[in-house]
């Protein structure tokens, strides 16, 4: 299992995306799009700053770690929404603390309601309800009924994250779905031409007369 673009961009517009070092809600000196020293380097200190694509690549290791933590926790069925909000959770309060919580706990149980309720724990300071609040409707709502928010507080839900258009078989003549491999597609198949080559049971009948003529012109000229 891995973290959806949706869930990769509702989690970055939770985090923000703060270039130069700075305290956190709880005192934490941060940096980049929610990096800490507990994630390992660097350790983010008073004058540290990044260029873009060091935040982008810190990011990208960083929240590689939490998706492994929660890809081993979780059951595999877990649909993608779901899982995203557990990777959004997990990235908030650490490895250690999820795989201690009562969210783990009711989710290993077999209950997805309570596991949904218990992302409501994590409710200190006060200031992270709106973002707990959005986790939970992400943990309970696919993607097709609607996309997740930042914050519950949030007037609208994040832009659908942009990428390749898939061409419907339609648009592309001569191509049609895979059922035995989903979205891979394979060229129909083409008819063979009339005019490629003659047809053997013609040809061979007039083969054989000609001979035959043949023979019979040498057999009555023979005793003529």
């Amino acid at each position: 299992m891995d973290l959806s673009a949706i869930g990769r961009a509702v989690l970055v517009a939770r985090e923000g995306r703060r270039l130069d070092a700075y305290r956190d809600s709880v005192g934490i000196w941060t940096i980049g799009i929610g990096h800490t020293s507990a994630a390992g380097p660097p350790v983010v200190t008073p004058g540290l700053r990044l260029t873009a694509a060091e935040c982008d690549a810190l990011f990208a290791r960083d929240v590689g770690r939490f998706v492994r933590t929660v890809a081993a926790a979780a059951p595999d069925d877990l649909p993608d929404h779901a899982f995203d909000a557990l990777v959004s959770l997990c990235f908030n309060i650490g490895e250690g603390a999820f795989r201690r919580s009562t969210v783990m706990r009711r989710l290993k149980a077999g209950d997805r309601a309570g596991a949904a309720e218990a992302i409501l724990m994590w409710n200190r300071p006060s200031s992270l309800i709106p973002r707990r609040r959005a986790e939970y409707d992400q943990f309970r709502t696919p993607y097709a009924t609607s996309l997740p928010r930042a914050r519950s507080t949030d007037p609208t839900t994040i832009p659908r994250p942009a990428g390749p258009v898939r061409e419907r078989p339609e648009e592309r003549p001569g191509i049609v779905p895979n059922p035995a491999i989903g979205s891979e597609r394979r060229p129909l198949p083409r008819a063979p031409s009339l005019r490629s080559a003659p047809s053997q049971r013609s040809a061979a009948p007039a083969s054989a007369w000609a001979r035959l003529k043949a023979s019979l012109r040498a057999l009555f000229g023979a005793r003529a």
